[in-house]
Protein backbone atom coordinates (compact mmCIF):
# COMPACT_ATOMS: atom_id res chain seq x y z
CA UNK A 1 0.00 0.00 0.00
CA UNK A 2 1.00 4.00 -0.94
CA UNK A 3 1.54 6.09 1.59
CA UNK A 4 -0.56 8.92 2.30
CA UNK A 5 -0.95 11.56 -0.41
CA UNK A 6 -0.14 14.96 0.89
CA UNK A 7 -2.73 17.70 0.43
CA UNK A 8 -2.54 20.35 -2.16
CA UNK A 9 -0.54 23.79 -1.13
CA UNK A 10 1.51 21.82 1.49
CA UNK A 11 4.60 20.50 -0.82
CA UNK A 12 7.38 21.81 -3.12
CA UNK A 13 7.60 25.62 -3.12
CA UNK A 14 4.75 26.33 -1.05
CA UNK A 15 6.62 24.76 2.08
CA UNK A 16 9.28 27.49 1.85
CA UNK A 17 7.42 30.42 2.50
CA UNK A 18 5.53 32.00 5.51
CA UNK A 19 2.98 34.59 5.28
CA UNK A 20 4.03 38.16 7.28
CA UNK A 21 1.00 37.38 9.52
CA UNK A 22 2.06 34.07 10.67
CA UNK A 23 5.22 34.71 11.34
CA UNK A 24 4.47 37.32 13.74
CA UNK A 25 2.23 35.04 15.23
CA UNK A 26 5.23 32.80 15.50
CA UNK A 27 6.83 34.89 17.30
CA UNK A 28 4.87 36.07 19.58
CA UNK A 29 5.16 40.01 18.46
CA UNK A 30 3.14 42.87 17.55
CA UNK A 31 3.34 44.16 13.85
CA UNK A 32 5.50 47.28 15.29
CA UNK A 33 8.37 44.87 17.05
CA UNK A 34 8.33 42.43 14.11
CA UNK A 35 9.58 45.05 12.15
CA UNK A 36 12.13 46.50 14.34
CA UNK A 37 13.17 42.72 14.42
CA UNK A 38 13.75 42.21 10.68
CA UNK A 39 15.27 45.76 10.33
CA UNK A 40 17.92 45.26 12.54
CA UNK A 41 18.78 41.81 11.63
CA UNK A 42 18.49 42.32 8.20
CA UNK A 43 15.75 40.08 6.74
CA UNK A 44 13.57 41.33 4.10
CA UNK A 45 10.29 40.23 2.45
CA UNK A 46 10.66 37.75 -0.38
CA UNK A 47 8.17 37.35 -3.70
CA UNK A 48 7.49 33.88 -4.55
CA UNK A 49 8.00 32.80 -8.31
CA UNK A 50 4.50 31.19 -8.02
CA UNK A 51 2.41 33.35 -5.87
CA UNK A 52 -0.47 31.18 -6.54
CA UNK A 53 0.96 28.36 -4.95
CA UNK A 54 2.30 29.67 -2.13
CA UNK A 55 -0.96 31.65 -1.44
CA UNK A 56 -2.83 28.23 -1.66
CA UNK A 57 -4.77 29.11 -5.14
CA UNK A 58 -5.80 32.78 -3.58
CA UNK A 59 -4.39 36.40 -5.63
CA UNK A 60 -4.76 38.79 -2.92
CA UNK A 61 -1.60 40.47 -2.00
CA UNK A 62 0.28 39.13 1.01
CA UNK A 63 4.12 39.74 2.15
CA UNK A 64 5.65 36.90 2.52
CA UNK A 65 9.02 35.53 4.12
CA UNK A 66 11.36 32.46 4.02
CA UNK A 67 10.30 30.07 6.45
CA UNK A 68 14.40 29.80 7.38
CA UNK A 69 14.45 33.14 8.50
CA UNK A 70 12.17 33.20 10.39
CA UNK A 71 13.05 30.02 12.05
CA UNK A 72 16.38 31.63 12.57
CA UNK A 73 14.40 34.69 14.23
CA UNK A 74 13.06 31.92 17.31
CA UNK A 75 16.75 31.86 18.90
CA UNK A 76 17.46 35.53 19.19
CA UNK A 77 17.86 36.94 22.54
CA UNK A 78 16.12 40.19 21.69
CA UNK A 79 13.01 38.44 20.81
CA UNK A 80 12.99 38.07 24.79
CA UNK A 81 13.67 42.27 25.51
CA UNK A 82 10.82 42.94 23.35
CA UNK A 83 8.40 40.72 25.08
CA UNK A 84 10.13 42.01 28.84
CA UNK A 85 9.39 45.21 27.48
CA UNK A 86 5.74 44.71 26.86
CA UNK A 87 5.13 43.45 30.28
CA UNK A 88 7.47 46.79 31.72
CA UNK A 89 4.27 48.87 29.80
CA UNK A 90 1.91 46.64 31.19
CA UNK A 91 3.15 47.03 34.69
CA UNK A 92 3.86 50.90 34.13
CA UNK A 93 0.00 51.54 33.08
CA UNK A 94 -1.62 50.01 35.83
CA UNK A 95 0.86 51.55 38.57
CA UNK A 96 0.12 54.63 37.23
CA UNK A 97 -3.95 53.52 37.04
CA UNK A 98 -3.74 52.81 40.58
CA UNK A 99 -1.65 56.05 41.90
CA UNK A 100 1.19 53.59 43.16
CA UNK A 101 4.14 55.93 42.94
CA UNK A 102 7.04 53.75 44.70
CA UNK A 103 5.86 51.78 42.37
CA UNK A 104 5.99 53.73 39.19
CA UNK A 105 9.71 54.78 40.30
CA UNK A 106 10.67 51.15 41.01
CA UNK A 107 9.69 50.18 37.46
CA UNK A 108 11.59 52.72 35.76
CA UNK A 109 15.13 52.16 37.64
CA UNK A 110 14.80 48.72 36.32
CA UNK A 111 13.54 49.74 33.08
CA UNK A 112 14.40 46.19 30.53
CA UNK A 113 17.19 47.59 27.66
CA UNK A 114 18.97 45.67 24.63
CA UNK A 115 22.18 45.56 23.03
CA UNK A 116 22.80 45.04 19.55
CA UNK A 117 26.63 43.99 19.74
CA UNK A 118 26.23 40.75 18.96
CA UNK A 119 23.79 41.72 15.81
CA UNK A 120 26.66 44.06 14.52
CA UNK A 121 29.47 40.88 14.97
CA UNK A 122 26.85 39.03 13.59
CA UNK A 123 26.12 40.70 10.61
CA UNK A 124 29.65 41.78 9.95
CA UNK A 125 32.57 38.75 10.29
CA UNK A 126 35.24 41.15 9.68
CA UNK A 127 35.97 44.75 10.06
CA UNK A 128 36.24 45.44 6.02
CA UNK A 129 32.58 44.15 5.65
CA UNK A 130 31.57 46.91 8.08
CA UNK A 131 33.40 49.41 6.07
CA UNK A 132 31.97 48.68 2.90
CA UNK A 133 28.53 49.09 4.35
CA UNK A 134 28.89 52.28 6.35
CA UNK A 135 27.66 54.62 3.60
CA UNK A 136 24.30 54.39 4.93
CA UNK A 137 25.09 54.60 8.68
CA UNK A 138 26.60 57.97 7.78
CA UNK A 139 24.28 59.37 5.68
CA UNK A 140 21.52 58.62 8.71
CA UNK A 141 23.57 59.95 11.35
CA UNK A 142 24.56 63.20 9.53
CA UNK A 143 20.77 63.67 9.01
CA UNK A 144 19.66 62.83 12.60
CA UNK A 145 22.12 65.08 14.09
CA UNK A 146 20.81 68.24 11.87
CA UNK A 147 17.19 67.24 13.53
CA UNK A 148 15.43 69.96 15.52
CA UNK A 149 14.31 68.98 19.59
CA UNK A 150 10.72 67.95 18.25
CA UNK A 151 8.61 64.68 19.61
CA UNK A 152 9.24 62.95 16.12
CA UNK A 153 12.28 61.42 17.62
CA UNK A 154 14.43 61.35 20.94
CA UNK A 155 16.84 64.14 21.99
CA UNK A 156 19.71 61.27 23.13
CA UNK A 157 19.47 59.69 19.12
CA UNK A 158 20.20 63.08 17.49
CA UNK A 159 22.56 63.85 20.08
CA UNK A 160 24.58 60.76 19.61
CA UNK A 161 24.50 61.11 16.19
CA UNK A 162 25.85 64.56 16.08
CA UNK A 163 28.30 63.11 18.13
CA UNK A 164 29.13 60.80 15.74
CA UNK A 165 29.63 62.12 13.39
CA UNK A 166 32.07 64.79 14.09
CA UNK A 167 34.22 61.97 15.45
CA UNK A 168 34.11 60.71 12.23
CA UNK A 169 35.37 63.68 10.69
CA UNK A 170 37.74 63.93 12.91
CA UNK A 171 39.13 60.77 11.72
CA UNK A 172 38.97 62.07 8.09
CA UNK A 173 40.68 65.55 8.88
CA UNK A 174 43.26 63.38 10.59
CA UNK A 175 44.25 60.57 8.14
CA UNK A 176 43.62 62.95 5.03
CA UNK A 177 41.17 60.31 3.21
CA UNK A 178 39.50 62.63 1.69
CA UNK A 179 38.84 62.68 -2.10
CA UNK A 180 35.69 63.97 -3.46
CA UNK A 181 33.39 66.55 -2.76
CA UNK A 182 29.75 67.76 -4.28
CA UNK A 183 27.58 70.91 -4.01
CA UNK A 184 23.85 69.22 -4.97
CA UNK A 185 19.98 70.13 -4.64
CA UNK A 186 19.77 67.38 -1.68
CA UNK A 187 22.85 68.24 0.02
CA UNK A 188 26.61 68.20 -0.02
CA UNK A 189 28.54 64.39 -0.97
CA UNK A 190 31.76 63.79 0.34
CA UNK A 191 33.59 60.95 -0.99
CA UNK A 192 36.70 59.72 1.39
CA UNK A 193 38.73 56.16 0.56
CA UNK A 194 39.11 54.72 3.76
CA UNK A 195 41.66 51.43 4.57
CA UNK A 196 41.62 50.95 0.42
CA UNK A 197 37.51 51.30 0.82
CA UNK A 198 35.71 53.91 -1.05
CA UNK A 199 33.22 55.61 1.39
CA UNK A 200 30.50 58.22 -0.39
CA UNK A 201 27.94 60.01 2.26
CA UNK A 202 25.86 62.83 2.11
CA UNK A 203 25.58 65.67 4.55
CA UNK A 204 22.21 67.79 4.71
CA UNK A 205 22.42 72.03 4.62
CA UNK A 206 22.04 73.07 7.96
CA UNK A 207 18.49 75.01 7.62
CA UNK A 208 15.89 74.59 9.55
CA UNK A 209 13.23 72.40 8.53
CA UNK A 210 9.74 70.87 9.26
CA UNK A 211 9.14 67.05 9.32
CA UNK A 212 7.37 65.86 6.64
CA UNK A 213 4.47 64.39 7.62
CA UNK A 214 4.28 61.07 4.82
CA UNK A 215 7.45 59.97 6.58
CA UNK A 216 7.96 56.93 8.94
CA UNK A 217 9.93 57.91 11.63
CA UNK A 218 10.01 54.85 13.89
CA UNK A 219 11.17 52.34 10.72
CA UNK A 220 14.07 55.65 10.43
CA UNK A 221 14.86 55.46 14.41
CA UNK A 222 15.21 51.53 13.92
CA UNK A 223 17.51 51.98 11.38
CA UNK A 224 19.17 54.62 13.44
CA UNK A 225 19.65 52.78 16.81
CA UNK A 226 21.21 50.15 13.97
CA UNK A 227 23.60 52.17 12.45
CA UNK A 228 24.63 54.08 15.53
CA UNK A 229 26.10 50.95 16.95
CA UNK A 230 27.98 50.54 13.90
CA UNK A 231 29.32 53.68 13.35
CA UNK A 232 30.84 53.58 17.11
CA UNK A 233 32.24 50.42 16.56
CA UNK A 234 33.95 51.39 13.23
CA UNK A 235 34.93 55.23 14.47
CA UNK A 236 36.55 52.65 17.47
CA UNK A 237 38.44 50.74 14.94
CA UNK A 238 39.98 53.30 13.16
CA UNK A 239 41.12 55.86 15.73
CA UNK A 240 42.95 52.82 16.91
CA UNK A 241 44.77 52.46 13.27
CA UNK A 242 45.92 56.29 14.16
CA UNK A 243 46.99 55.69 17.74
CA UNK A 244 44.53 58.08 18.65
CA UNK A 245 42.03 58.41 22.07
CA UNK A 246 38.62 57.56 21.28
CA UNK A 247 36.72 59.01 22.56
CA UNK A 248 38.30 62.10 21.10
CA UNK A 249 39.37 64.19 24.01
CA UNK A 250 38.67 68.64 23.95
CA UNK A 251 42.07 70.10 24.15
CA UNK A 252 43.18 73.81 24.11
CA UNK A 253 40.92 76.64 25.91
CA UNK A 254 37.87 74.90 24.65
CA UNK A 255 38.08 72.00 27.21
CA UNK A 256 39.54 74.43 29.91
CA UNK A 257 36.25 76.69 29.32
CA UNK A 258 34.05 73.54 29.49
CA UNK A 259 35.69 71.63 32.32
CA UNK A 260 33.25 70.66 35.50
CA UNK A 261 34.11 70.36 39.08
CA UNK A 262 34.16 66.49 38.80
CA UNK A 263 35.06 64.70 35.71
CA UNK A 264 31.99 64.07 33.77
CA UNK A 265 32.13 61.44 31.24
CA UNK A 266 31.49 61.88 27.64
CA UNK A 267 27.72 60.76 28.78
CA UNK A 268 24.64 61.55 26.96
CA UNK A 269 23.03 62.83 30.03
CA UNK A 270 25.87 65.53 31.38
CA UNK A 271 24.22 69.05 31.22
CA UNK A 272 26.88 70.52 29.50
CA UNK A 273 26.72 67.80 26.32
CA UNK A 274 25.67 69.93 23.96
CA UNK A 275 28.31 72.67 24.42
CA UNK A 276 31.08 69.66 24.79
CA UNK A 277 29.76 68.75 21.12
CA UNK A 278 30.37 72.13 19.43
CA UNK A 279 33.33 72.58 21.33
CA UNK A 280 34.59 69.14 19.87
CA UNK A 281 33.32 70.06 16.27
CA UNK A 282 35.15 73.32 16.81
CA UNK A 283 38.32 71.54 18.03
CA UNK A 284 38.45 69.85 14.50
CA UNK A 285 41.37 72.47 13.83
CA UNK A 286 43.67 71.09 16.73
CA UNK A 287 43.70 67.73 15.28
CA UNK A 288 47.29 65.46 14.46
CA UNK A 289 48.84 66.46 11.41
CA UNK A 290 49.07 63.98 9.01
CA UNK A 291 52.25 61.75 9.67
CA UNK A 292 54.63 62.13 7.13
CA UNK A 293 57.32 58.89 5.72
CA UNK A 294 60.78 59.52 6.09
CA UNK A 295 61.83 60.47 2.79
CA UNK A 296 63.67 57.70 1.59
CA UNK A 297 63.86 56.82 -1.84
CA UNK A 298 62.78 53.10 -2.79
CA UNK A 299 62.70 50.80 -5.65
CA UNK A 300 59.44 50.31 -8.09
CA UNK A 301 58.68 47.33 -9.52
CA UNK A 302 55.71 46.57 -11.24
CA UNK A 303 52.63 44.57 -8.88
CA UNK A 304 51.55 40.97 -10.44
CA UNK A 305 50.16 41.11 -13.57
CA UNK A 306 51.21 44.84 -14.10
CA UNK A 307 52.84 46.03 -17.14
CA UNK A 308 55.41 49.02 -16.98
CA UNK A 309 52.85 51.16 -18.49
CA UNK A 310 50.66 50.60 -15.95
CA UNK A 311 52.66 50.74 -13.12
CA UNK A 312 53.83 54.42 -14.62
CA UNK A 313 49.96 55.35 -14.51
CA UNK A 314 49.57 54.06 -10.74
CA UNK A 315 52.67 56.01 -9.59
CA UNK A 316 51.26 59.18 -10.90
CA UNK A 317 47.58 58.75 -9.83
CA UNK A 318 49.53 58.44 -6.29
CA UNK A 319 51.72 61.26 -6.86
CA UNK A 320 48.43 62.90 -7.65
CA UNK A 321 47.10 62.00 -4.88
CA UNK A 322 49.76 62.74 -2.85
CA UNK A 323 49.94 66.62 -4.08
CA UNK A 324 46.23 66.70 -3.12
CA UNK A 325 46.20 65.90 0.52
CA UNK A 326 48.43 68.75 1.40
CA UNK A 327 46.28 71.20 -1.36
CA UNK A 328 46.03 74.19 1.50
CA UNK A 329 49.00 73.86 3.05
CA UNK A 330 50.70 77.02 3.99
CA UNK A 331 47.42 79.00 3.22
CA UNK A 332 45.24 80.18 5.91
CA UNK A 333 41.84 81.05 5.49
CA UNK A 334 39.00 83.01 7.58
CA UNK A 335 35.41 82.52 6.96
CA UNK A 336 32.93 85.18 7.10
CA UNK A 337 29.56 84.79 9.18
CA UNK A 338 27.32 83.83 6.32
CA UNK A 339 29.38 80.95 4.70
CA UNK A 340 28.59 76.90 5.52
CA UNK A 341 31.33 77.11 8.34
CA UNK A 342 31.96 74.01 9.24
CA UNK A 343 31.58 72.13 5.71
CA UNK A 344 33.90 74.58 4.25
CA UNK A 345 36.36 74.03 7.69
CA UNK A 346 36.17 70.67 7.92
CA UNK A 347 36.97 70.73 3.91
CA UNK A 348 39.84 73.20 4.62
CA UNK A 349 41.42 70.81 7.36
CA UNK A 350 41.08 67.92 5.48
CA UNK A 351 44.00 69.46 2.88
CA UNK A 352 46.28 70.93 5.34
CA UNK A 353 44.79 74.53 5.33
CA UNK A 354 44.56 76.60 8.50
CA UNK A 355 41.29 78.42 9.65
CA UNK A 356 39.15 80.45 11.32
CA UNK A 357 35.95 82.47 12.23
CA UNK A 358 34.92 85.53 14.51
CA UNK A 359 34.90 84.67 18.49
CA UNK A 360 30.86 85.77 18.22
CA UNK A 361 30.00 82.80 16.04
CA UNK A 362 31.04 79.95 17.78
CA UNK A 363 33.67 78.72 20.12
CA UNK A 364 37.10 76.95 18.30
CA UNK A 365 38.53 80.52 16.55
CA UNK A 366 41.86 80.64 16.10
CA UNK A 367 43.32 84.22 15.04
CA UNK A 368 40.95 87.35 14.21
CA UNK A 369 39.93 89.08 11.37
CA UNK A 370 43.04 91.71 11.08
CA UNK A 371 45.40 88.70 11.25
CA UNK A 372 47.58 90.06 8.44
CA UNK A 373 48.93 86.65 7.81
CA UNK A 374 45.36 85.83 6.30
CA UNK A 375 45.83 84.62 3.01
CA UNK A 376 41.97 83.61 1.89
CA UNK A 377 39.02 85.29 3.37
CA UNK A 378 35.97 83.42 2.06
CA UNK A 379 32.92 85.48 1.57
CA UNK A 380 28.88 84.85 0.06
CA UNK A 381 27.83 88.43 -0.26
CA UNK A 382 28.31 90.73 -3.17
CA UNK A 383 30.91 93.00 -1.63
CA UNK A 384 32.33 93.74 1.74
CA UNK A 385 33.21 96.87 3.63
CA UNK A 386 36.66 96.83 5.34
CA UNK A 387 38.94 95.30 3.10
CA UNK A 388 42.64 94.29 3.87
CA UNK A 389 44.77 94.68 1.09
CA UNK A 390 47.24 91.39 0.92
CA UNK A 391 44.31 88.72 1.41
CA UNK A 392 41.92 87.45 -1.64
CA UNK A 393 38.33 87.46 -1.38
CA UNK A 394 36.81 85.22 -2.97
CA UNK A 395 33.55 83.37 -2.84
CA UNK A 396 32.99 79.39 -0.81
CA UNK A 397 32.69 77.28 -4.64
CA UNK A 398 36.59 78.16 -4.85
CA UNK A 399 37.58 75.84 -2.06
CA UNK A 400 35.03 72.86 -3.36
CA UNK A 401 36.12 73.40 -7.23
CA UNK A 402 39.99 73.35 -6.27
CA UNK A 403 39.62 70.30 -3.98
CA UNK A 404 37.91 68.01 -7.29
CA UNK A 405 40.65 69.95 -9.86
CA UNK A 406 43.27 68.70 -7.35
CA UNK A 407 45.01 71.79 -7.90
CA UNK A 408 44.82 75.76 -6.92
CA UNK A 409 41.98 77.25 -9.69
CA UNK A 410 42.54 80.72 -10.48
CA UNK A 411 40.80 83.20 -7.73
CA UNK A 412 39.70 85.43 -10.70
CA UNK A 413 36.79 83.62 -11.69
CA UNK A 414 35.79 83.42 -8.27
CA UNK A 415 36.07 87.02 -6.57
CA UNK A 416 33.04 88.95 -4.62
CA UNK A 417 30.36 89.68 -7.18
CA UNK A 418 31.46 87.50 -10.02
CA UNK A 419 29.28 84.97 -12.09
CA UNK A 420 30.76 81.82 -10.63
CA UNK A 421 31.52 78.79 -12.95
CA UNK A 422 29.61 75.99 -13.40
CA UNK A 423 29.96 73.48 -10.15
CA UNK A 424 30.81 70.21 -12.32
CA UNK A 425 30.50 66.91 -10.46
CA UNK A 426 33.58 64.42 -9.75
CA UNK A 427 31.63 61.89 -9.85
CA UNK A 428 31.18 61.92 -13.74
CA UNK A 429 33.64 60.95 -16.03
CA UNK A 430 32.97 61.20 -19.77
CA UNK A 431 34.05 58.64 -22.00
CA UNK A 432 35.09 58.70 -25.55
CA UNK A 433 32.56 60.08 -27.82
CA UNK A 434 30.75 61.56 -24.91
CA UNK A 435 29.79 65.24 -24.41
CA UNK A 436 32.14 67.42 -22.91
CA UNK A 437 31.42 70.59 -21.11
CA UNK A 438 33.65 73.83 -22.82
CA UNK A 439 34.64 74.42 -18.78
CA UNK A 440 35.84 70.83 -18.35
CA UNK A 441 38.11 71.05 -21.24
CA UNK A 442 39.39 74.29 -19.90
CA UNK A 443 39.72 72.91 -16.31
CA UNK A 444 41.60 69.69 -18.43
CA UNK A 445 44.27 72.02 -19.52
CA UNK A 446 44.55 73.70 -16.38
CA UNK A 447 45.77 70.20 -14.81
CA UNK A 448 48.01 69.41 -17.45
CA UNK A 449 49.86 72.85 -16.61
CA UNK A 450 48.59 74.27 -20.02
CA UNK A 451 47.49 77.78 -19.68
CA UNK A 452 43.86 78.38 -21.15
CA UNK A 453 42.07 81.30 -22.89
CA UNK A 454 40.74 83.49 -20.68
CA UNK A 455 37.07 85.13 -21.09
CA UNK A 456 38.31 88.01 -22.73
CA UNK A 457 40.74 86.22 -25.40
CA UNK A 458 38.03 84.14 -26.67
CA UNK A 459 35.77 87.08 -27.19
CA UNK A 460 38.99 88.51 -29.52
CA UNK A 461 39.09 85.06 -31.16
CA UNK A 462 35.06 85.11 -31.70
CA UNK A 463 35.57 88.72 -33.17
CA UNK A 464 38.97 87.58 -35.44
CA UNK A 465 35.99 84.55 -36.17
CA UNK A 466 33.32 87.15 -37.14
CA UNK A 467 35.97 88.92 -39.48
CA UNK A 468 37.24 85.45 -41.38
CA UNK A 469 33.73 85.13 -41.91
CA UNK A 470 33.30 88.45 -43.50
CA UNK A 471 36.31 87.94 -45.81
CA UNK A 472 34.97 84.75 -46.77
CA UNK A 473 31.39 86.18 -47.76
CA UNK A 474 33.95 88.75 -49.52
CA UNK A 475 35.13 85.73 -51.62
CA UNK A 476 32.23 83.92 -51.91
CA UNK A 477 30.93 86.99 -53.93
CA UNK A 478 34.08 87.05 -56.28
CA UNK A 479 33.86 83.62 -57.13
CA UNK A 480 29.73 84.23 -57.90
CA UNK A 481 30.79 86.98 -60.29
CA UNK A 482 33.57 84.93 -61.91
CA UNK A 483 31.18 82.20 -62.30
CA UNK A 484 28.49 84.88 -64.42
CA UNK A 485 31.44 85.52 -66.29
CA UNK A 486 32.11 81.76 -67.24
CA UNK A 487 28.22 81.38 -67.92
CA UNK A 488 28.00 84.66 -70.59
CA UNK A 489 31.68 83.31 -72.54
CA UNK A 490 29.54 79.81 -72.49
CA UNK A 491 26.32 81.13 -73.90
CA UNK A 492 28.09 83.07 -76.46
CA UNK A 493 30.56 79.96 -77.51
CA UNK A 494 26.91 77.94 -78.18
CA UNK A 495 25.39 81.47 -80.01
CA UNK A 496 28.85 81.00 -82.37
CA UNK A 497 27.99 77.37 -82.62
CA UNK A 498 24.72 77.30 -84.04
CA UNK A 499 25.28 79.66 -86.19
CA UNK A 500 28.01 77.23 -88.15
CA UNK A 501 31.19 79.02 -87.13
CA UNK A 502 34.17 77.44 -86.26
CA UNK A 503 35.54 77.11 -82.45
CA UNK A 504 38.92 77.44 -81.60
CA UNK A 505 40.10 73.91 -80.76
CA UNK A 506 42.78 73.86 -77.86
CA UNK A 507 44.32 70.67 -76.19
CA UNK A 508 45.84 71.02 -72.92
CA UNK A 509 47.69 68.11 -71.45
CA UNK A 510 46.01 66.26 -68.93
CA UNK A 511 47.53 66.39 -64.92
CA UNK A 512 48.58 62.99 -63.27
CA UNK A 513 46.45 62.50 -59.69
CA UNK A 514 48.39 61.04 -57.02
CA UNK A 515 46.50 58.55 -55.43
CA UNK A 516 45.67 58.82 -51.69
CA UNK A 517 47.13 56.01 -49.82
CA UNK A 518 45.57 56.33 -46.82
CA UNK A 519 41.83 56.95 -48.66
CA UNK A 520 42.57 53.65 -50.46
CA UNK A 521 43.31 52.27 -46.67
CA UNK A 522 40.26 52.97 -45.27
CA UNK A 523 38.36 52.38 -47.85
CA UNK A 524 39.11 48.33 -47.31
CA UNK A 525 39.20 48.69 -44.00
CA UNK A 526 35.47 49.59 -44.54
CA UNK A 527 34.62 46.85 -46.90
CA UNK A 528 36.53 44.33 -43.85
CA UNK A 529 34.36 45.32 -41.74
CA UNK A 530 30.84 45.29 -43.91
CA UNK A 531 31.92 41.58 -44.92
CA UNK A 532 32.87 40.82 -41.19
CA UNK A 533 29.04 41.77 -40.34
CA UNK A 534 27.82 40.06 -43.23
CA UNK A 535 29.49 37.05 -41.96
CA UNK A 536 28.47 37.27 -38.54
CA UNK A 537 26.17 35.16 -36.73
CA UNK A 538 22.28 35.92 -36.03
CA UNK A 539 23.33 36.36 -32.09
CA UNK A 540 26.30 37.95 -32.91
CA UNK A 541 24.63 40.80 -35.51
CA UNK A 542 21.86 41.19 -32.93
CA UNK A 543 24.59 41.84 -29.97
CA UNK A 544 26.38 43.89 -32.40
CA UNK A 545 23.56 45.99 -34.05
CA UNK A 546 22.47 46.39 -29.81
CA UNK A 547 26.16 48.17 -29.39
CA UNK A 548 25.62 50.17 -32.28
CA UNK A 549 22.23 51.70 -31.20
CA UNK A 550 24.36 52.34 -27.95
CA UNK A 551 26.48 54.30 -29.80
CA UNK A 552 24.65 56.33 -32.09
CA UNK A 553 22.50 57.21 -29.12
CA UNK A 554 25.22 58.54 -26.77
CA UNK A 555 26.63 60.23 -30.34
CA UNK A 556 23.09 62.22 -31.02
CA UNK A 557 22.79 63.00 -26.97
CA UNK A 558 25.93 64.60 -26.87
CA UNK A 559 24.94 66.59 -30.47
CA UNK A 560 22.20 67.56 -28.48
CA UNK A 561 24.03 68.97 -25.41
CA UNK A 562 26.78 70.40 -28.05
CA UNK A 563 24.02 72.50 -29.79
CA UNK A 564 22.13 73.69 -26.87
CA UNK A 565 25.41 75.04 -25.16
CA UNK A 566 26.25 76.90 -28.88
CA UNK A 567 23.02 78.08 -28.89
CA UNK A 568 23.67 79.22 -24.77
CA UNK A 569 26.84 80.82 -25.56
CA UNK A 570 25.13 82.42 -28.93
CA UNK A 571 22.62 84.12 -26.95
CA UNK A 572 24.91 85.29 -24.08
CA UNK A 573 26.87 86.66 -26.40
CA UNK A 574 24.33 88.83 -28.15
CA UNK A 575 23.26 90.11 -24.62
CA UNK A 576 27.21 91.12 -24.37
CA UNK A 577 27.14 92.82 -27.61
CA UNK A 578 23.90 94.48 -26.78
CA UNK A 579 25.38 96.20 -23.57
CA UNK A 580 28.70 97.48 -24.81
CA UNK A 581 26.47 99.07 -27.67
CA UNK A 582 24.42 100.65 -24.55
CA UNK A 583 27.53 101.68 -23.06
Amino acid sequence: MGGLQKKKYERGSATNYITRNKARKKLSLSLADFRRLCILKGIYPHEPKHKKKVNKGSTAPRTFYLLKDIRFLLHEPIVGKFREYKIFVRKLRKAYGKAEWSGVERLRENKPGYKLDHIIKERYPTFIDALRDVDDALSMCFLFSTFARTGKCHVQTIQLCRRLSVEWMNYIISSRSLRKVFLSIKGIYYQAEVLGQTITWIVPYQFAHDHPTDVDYRVMATFTELYTTLLGFVNFRLYQTLNLVYPPKLDGQGEMNLKSESDEEYALDSESYTEKLSALSASLARMVPLVEEEETVLDHFPAEGEDLEKMESREKAELEQDNQKKLFEGLKFFLNREVPRESLAFLLRCFGGQVSWDKSLCIGSTYDVTDETITHHIVDRPNIDKQYINRYYIQPQWVYDSVNAKILLPVEEYFLGVTLPPHLSPFVQETEGDYVPPEKLKLMALQRGEKPNTEEEEEDDDDEEEEEEDDDDEEEDEVEEEEAEDEANLAKMEQKRSQGKSLPVKVTAGKVKPEDRMRVAEEEKAEEKRLAIMMMKKKEKYLYDKIMFGKKRNIREANKLAAKRKAHDEASKADKKKKKMKS
